[in-house]
């Protein structure tokens, strides 16, 4: 028998778990690393930073449901990860990173780009781990697959030194690892807990049912819906899970969220985490004397922040069936009760007091007039990416999303500059879906460059740059550090042969966007927005 080296071991290892993409930065000691795993059908994006690599593997998993991979240099290169795989274990996102290190046979010698990495990354990410021997690397990737999987799911990293990875091991003595090393075995609830909770629900005045990302990542959509259409109550997502159902579905009342937030006696919560999102699920967001039931996975959930009336553990799918099935005959779904009418009227007066600035005609053009454009023009199957301040709220209030995993943002961290590097991931990831990034301008200077990786490799993606100036409202940030000017990323995208255009009018924005589109190329619109359009959760637009 021959012999392999460690980087061909890992690229065979990630062809055996089905890895078809990797996003990767060269240098040593993982250059080969990357190498192997092309030459072995998989497709390679090399990116302008390492941030970016992390961040494009965090969206890419988002949009397939696998573990997006991403592949670092040692030292600096292995540092540039941390924002991006911290983001991904704040969003439960599984994530493979493989870290190149200094070699073992130097370790304590001040090699270059020495670094003692593993500590560094304990805290952002499920699991760290350092490979110390060749044979045994299918044993750590099998791992690396289990730990980003299982139940709440996150990113793992994996320490390489680069004698180990260019060590060659006898393929005799390489412990593979044969067969499925994984189960799909899903666990549901206790029968006992969901006749609680659906007792609780029939007794309801103002019941409310609120998903996370947990229910798409347990591909519970259709379950969701069916139990939304069977029971008739209303529903929300957060910022992180919408898209489970549409968004104008007819008991969808987004802009009445906060009535419903703080008005709702029982609430189904599923998949989503009681963290700053929602407020810790405390008073005054929620009714100190709603009802709760909680419903995780991952049974640290249950009860965090706010005690669960009726905790379950269980996966979002299989208790969304359960829950399904013990509601026959329970409610009548059809009914307009009182609860509804209420949220629907909310509703209505929001969007009806948020209309003129969504057709503003304004200049320097409001920011929910772009908004306003930007749906107007996207496709309901668009993978829309938000990121950024202002922009980020104004587009959560008034963009609707219509299909899962349709939608992207910075996530529970807030985390700026992943708008260039999640359309990338995204597009790689659903090449017959359009990308479109809408993007604050502060929030395109982090990964700005990434659109030469886009363009290099030849990814359609077309971003709207919400431009005032600045990194957040003159309203919101005050003065010190703020502005940027209006600067003109269009001609930056032009010299680097992508499309570009410059809008200062409110009735050029649609046109300018469409021809975006249409030259097929990376494109980026850039529109000069008002820099005192201060975006609040308050302004009764979408209340998110």
């Amino acid at each position: 028998m021959g012999t392999l080296r460690g980087e061909q071991i890992i690229a065979q290892c990630f062809k055996r778990e089905g890895v078809d993409t990797i996003f990767f930065m060269m240098g040593g000691p993982t250059g080969g690393t990357a190498g192997a795993c092309i030459e072995l059908g998989m497709k390679g994006i090399y990116v302008r930073h390492e941030q970016a690599a992390a961040m494009m593997a965090h969206a890419y998993a988002r949009v397939t449901g696998k573990p997006g991979i991403c592949i670092a240099p040692m030292g600096p290169g292995v540092a540039n990860l941390v924002t991006g795989l911290g983001n991904a274990w704040a969003d439960a996102t599984p994530v493979i990173a493989i870290g190149g290190a200094a070699p073992m046979r130097g370790t304590t010698l001040d090699t270059f780009q020495e670094m003692d990495q593993i500590p560094m990354m304990r805290p952002i990410v499920k699991a760290a781990y350092r490979v110390d021997l060749g044979y045994r690397i299918p044993e750590y990737i099998s791992i690396a697959f289990r730990e980003a999987l299982d139940g709440k799911r996150g990113p793992v990293y994996l320490d390489l030194p680069g004698d180990v990875l260019s060590g060659k091991v006898e393929e005799e003595r390489i412990h593979w690892v044969e067969g499925n090393s994984r189960t799909d075995a899903r666990p549901a609830g206790d029968p006992a807990l969901i006749r609680k909770a659906i007792d609780l629900l029939a007794k309801a005045k103002k019941p409310l049912v609120l998903t996370g990302s947990g229910v798409l990542w347990s591909r519970a959509e259709n379950e969701l819906q069916k139990f939304v259409e069977a029971t008739g109550i209303p529903f929300f997502t957060t910022p992180q899970g919408r898209g489970v159902i549409a968004e104008d579905h007819q008991r969808s009342f987004p802009a009445a969220r906060s009535t419903a937030f703080r008005e709702a006696d029982v609430v189904l919560l599923i998949g989503a985490r009681a963290n700053s999102m929602l407020s810790f699920m405390r008073a005054p967001r929620f009714s100190p004397d709603a009802k709760l039931i909680n419903v995780n996975l991952d049974g640290k959930e249950i009860g965090h922040n706010r005690a669960a009336n009726v905790g379950i553990i269980g996966d979002a799918k299989l208790v969304l069936g359960q829950l399904i099935a013990e509601a026959a005959g329970r409610f009548d779904p059809k009914a307009e009760s009182d609860w509804v009418a209420q949220l629907a009227v909310k509703h209505r007066s929001n969007m009806e007091r948020s209309a003129p600035l969504l057709h503003s005609d304004k200049v320097p053009i409001h920011p929910l007039r772009l908004c306003n454009e930007v749906k107007d023009v996207i496709s309901r199957d668009t993978i829309l990416v938000v990121d950024g301040h202002e922009i980020l709220n104004f587009a959560r209030q008034s963009i609707p999303i219509y299909q899962a995993r349709c939608s992207l943002n910075a996530g529970p961290h807030g985390c700026m500059g992943v708008g260039i590097p999640f359309g990338i991931g995204a597009k790689v990831a659903r090449p017959d879906l359009p990308v479109v990034v809408l993007s604050g301008d502060g929030a395109f200077g982090w990964n700005g460059m990434e659109m030469d990786t886009a363009i290099r490799h030849h990814l359609p993606i077309v971003v709207v740059v919400s431009n005032n100036g600045g990194f957040t409202s003159r309203q919101t940030g005050g003065a010190v550090g703020r502005d940027l000017g209006f600067q003109r990323y269009d001609k930056m995208v032009e010299a680097f042969g992508g499309y570009g255009e410059f809008v200062e009018q409110p009735d050029a924005i649609r046109p300018a966007i469409e021809r975006a589109i249409k030259s097929g190329k990376t494109a980026l619109v850039n529109v000069c927005t008002d820099p005192d359009a201060q975006a609040t959760t308050d302004m009764g637009f979408a209340g998110y």
